[in-house]
């Protein structure tokens, strides 16, 4: 007839609730072994005491999983607590407890042990935003002004690159390194090239600059001069259509629209045994005597070692890159261009081509004209060592997996525009970042590479050596290329070139940063408010076109700019910090700038997942459908249908369309599975590349900005020839087209959709 007492209490020291049982009879006083006192006197009825034994049986019951319950939960709340503070997710204290079973270890202090900080968005951004400094910017850029130039491979370039390389060091990056390469160069030789007019048997000096064009064909070139406006294809069309030769001439254009190696390469297409090229007070005011300085090659990177890096230990094959002008190339002011302009006796240039020297534009001379230009250059090749300098900030998960920061650190010239402004910012960004990660705890998930280029002026030659010699695995390890190249070169209006992966980004980014521009009170509009903003196509002399077109990078490269008018002094002697001042409030704008990018960097870097915008390609395709579904019936007429590329983008859009589903519905605390969805995304730009040609031979194989047939433009223009010259059109370069066009996008939507069992084989 014993009976059991329940003592519920919880321990004083946080563990677990426990529950006491004690057996009265074994402890009770006055009374024998299992038999209490006043036995009689306490027995209640027969019936009673079952009913009794069975409440407290239930009872008991209930009161165990209760204290099991409260168990459970304490220990619970303590592992996900310790679980954030492994992470790094959230911040909190764990106690010794706590820290034991995190670990798996023991402890001999009973102190508690803090964790790391928690560092939610806004609190991040507005670290990043307070710590820059406009005098850390003006200290950096001023490196530039006491140098007459920062020629790649030079005295002044290594001095340079050894004082970036110092101070990354000073930031206690994580690793700092140098990569060398050794490469082929065009310089100008011993004396400068000349331009000159000859007619009825003399011959006049015309101009003889400092200025050179590198990778033009050294020796003499002779021929009468022909304006072609901005030396665009449509421009050579046009003046063709009007029967003017242009076999053996010497071609005139004004900068500005396509890059000079494009304009070069149009010339030389055309038949043109040279090329001038001048900044036209049209377009560049305050340019009257300025040449700029510029490269002829079709391509990025040394045309010497196409495809291959320049390591020295690199036994390079003996070929060429077949972007390599052959013609002569030279650069002229705009006064010579004047000067020139008004001793063609001929016609007048069409009405739309008006250029802005005095005098006006001729289009070439008479027929019955012996007038002629005469091109003498002697440019020299060189080869030359080079350093590219890298400094990274290891991330905490993904330590693998790295957005790239850079900037061109050569220039011909002071450069203070062109490679100061970019480096100004990337040393304080670099210090910015470091800072919040060493004193302020922050840690980010991936890390984040920062890139001093050199040879950028030659065509990105340092930044393309870099990404030849690690082809392998730098699609598979960088996610993102932030490009700070010439970001302020003007005040009212903002140039974009990205990524399609980065514009909701880069959109979001603009609206969250100050407006240096204005102000009212204490109060600043943001950039994203009402600054003009314009999308543009990346250009082959941009340090990000080879991480796009070439490795399948994403990329955003961004500036501030006037606009309506260009920065007149870019890559010529006078682009000098003084002149750089003119534009208002520049170190402000370079500060809003090196928001812009840091906030990229660190957003890409901090969230759970890549912030890249995978479906952005499913509206790219869709545009390009649109494009073509006007030619559906001449394609069919050629026994072809479009409906297999149609088809293929489809499969596209229902990968996006999983990948998001399978994002919402996985465990972001997993790293496994968040690691295998990142990966995911990370390959869509890659995807792009056409797997279909030799990185040899066609470099840039994005079917979106790349160049070649292999592209959506080019099939586009073929297609557009099926109306206008039927006859031109090579039906089996349009098959292949049509077939490598399908397999691409079908690729990019099988490697979207994940395992090889989940893609859609109902093509």
């Amino acid at each position: 007839m014993s009976y059991t007492r329940f003592s519920i209490a919880r321990q004083m020291d946080g563990d677990n609730s426990h529950v006491e049982m004690k057996l009265s009879a074994d402890d009770e006083e006055g009374g024998e072994t299992g038999r209490p006192e006043h036995l009689h006197a306490n027995m209640p009825p027969r019936w009673r005491s079952g009913k009794n034994v069975c409440f407290l049986v239930i009872a008991a019951v209930l009161l165990l999983l209760i204290g099991f319950l409260i168990g459970y939960l304490s220990y619970r709340g303590r592992m996900q607590k310790a679980s954030r503070c492994l992470d790094g997710s959230g911040k909190c204290e764990m106690s010794p407890t706590a820290s034991y079973l995190a670990y798996g270890g023991e402890t001999e202090e009973e102190e508690e042990v803090p964790g790391p900080p928690v560092f939610y968005w806004p609190k991040l951004r507005d670290l990043l935003s307070d710590k820059l400094s406009d005098r850390h910017l003006e200290d950096n850029l001023r490196q530039r002004a006491n140098s007459y130039s920062f020629e790649a491979g030079q005295s002044e370039d290594e001095t340079l690159a050894s004082e970036i390389h110092d101070q990354f060091a000073s930031f206690l990056l994580d690793e700092v390194w140098n990569d060398e390469h050794y490469i082929r160069l065009q310089v100008k030789g011993r004396s400068n090239n000349r331009v000159s007019i000859l007619e009825n048997g003399e011959e006049e000096e015309l101009e003889s600059p400092d200025a050179y064009v590198a990778y033009s064909k050294s020796g003499l070139a002779v021929g009468k001069p022909v304006y072609v406006n901005y030396g665009l294809k449509a421009d050579f069309q046009r003046i063709q259509s009007q029967g003017v030769p242009l076999n053996g001439t010497i071609i005139i254009f004004r900068a500005g629209k396509i890059t000079l190696a494009e304009k070069v390469a149009n010339a030389k297409e055309a038949g043109a045994v040279g090329a001038l090229m001048y900044l036209d007070p049209s377009d560049y005011k305050m340019t009257d005597v300025l040449v700029p300085f510029g490269h002829a090659h079709l391509g990025t990177g040394d045309p010497f070692t196409p495809g291959f890096p320049s390591f020295n230990h690199t036994q390079f094959p003996p070929v060429e890159s077949s972007g390599l002008p052959r013609i002569a190339v030279q650069t002229i002011s705009s006064q010579a261009a004047g000067k020139l302009f008004r001793m063609v006796d001929g016609d007048e240039c069409f009405s739309d081509w008006k250029s802005g020297v005095m005098g006006g534009c001729k289009v070439m001379p008479r027929s019955t004209s012996n007038m002629a230009v005469k091109l003498s250059i002697n440019n020299v090749m060189v080869d030359r060592k080079i350093l590219n300098i890298f400094g990274a900030i290891k991330g905490s998960e993904e330590p693998d997996r790295y957005v790239v920061i850079g900037a061109q650190r050569d220039s011909w010239g002071p450069g203070a525009a062109k490679a100061g402004v970019g480096t100004a910012m990337l040393l304080e960004l670099a210090r910015v970042i470091s800072e919040i990660v060493k004193t302020d705890g922050y840690k980010p998930r991936r890390s984040i590479i920062f890139a001093s280029w050199s040879a950028g002026d030659y065509g990105a030659v340092g930044a393309t050596e870099w990404l030849e010699g690690y082809s392998a695995t730098l699609h598979a390890k960088a996610f993102t290329y932030i490009n700070l190249d010439a970001a302020v070169l003007g005040f009212n209006h903002m140039k974009i070139s990205a990524s399609p992966l980065l514009y909701t980004l880069l959109e979001r980014t603009m609206k969250g940063v100050k407006d240096p521009t204005k102000e009212s009170g204490s109060l600043y509009d943001r950039v994203g408010s009402d600054w003009v903003k314009t999308i543009v196509p990346l250009g082959l002399d941009n340090a990000a076109f080879p991480f796009l077109a070439y490795s399948g990078i994403p990329v955003v490269s961004f500036g501030f700019c006037n606009k309506d008018e260009e920065y007149p002094f870019l890559g010529t002697a006078q682009d000098t910090v003084e002149n750089l001042k003119m534009t208002d409030k520049l170190y402000a704008l370079m500060r809003a700038a090196a928001e812009v990018a840091g906030q990229v960097a660190l957003r890409l870097t901090h969230d759970h997942e890549l912030f890249l915008d995978f479906e952005r390609y499913s509206e790219e395709l869709l545009a390009f459908q649109e494009k073509f579904l006007p030619y559906n019936q001449q394609v069919k007429e050629l026994g072809l249908t479009l409906n297999w590329l149609f088809f293929a983008r489809g499969d596209f859009q229902r990968a996006t369309d999983a990948l998001r589903i399978d994002i919402a519905n996985s465990d972001r605390e997993n790293r496994i599975v968040r690691r295998a969805l990142n990966d995911r995304i990370m390959k869509v730009e890659y995807d792009f590349l056409s797997p279909y040609l030799s990185p040899k031979d066609a470099p840039f194989r994005h079917i979106f900005f790349g160049r070649g047939s292999h592209t959506l433009q080019s099939l586009l223009e073929n297609l557009q020839l099926l109306r206008t010259s039927r006859s031109s059109v090579d039906v089996d370069m349009l098959k292949e087209q049509l077939a490598l066009m399908t397999w691409t996008i079908k690729g990019a939507a099988n490697a979207l959709a994940g395992d090889i069992w989940d893609t859609d084989n109902e093509f």
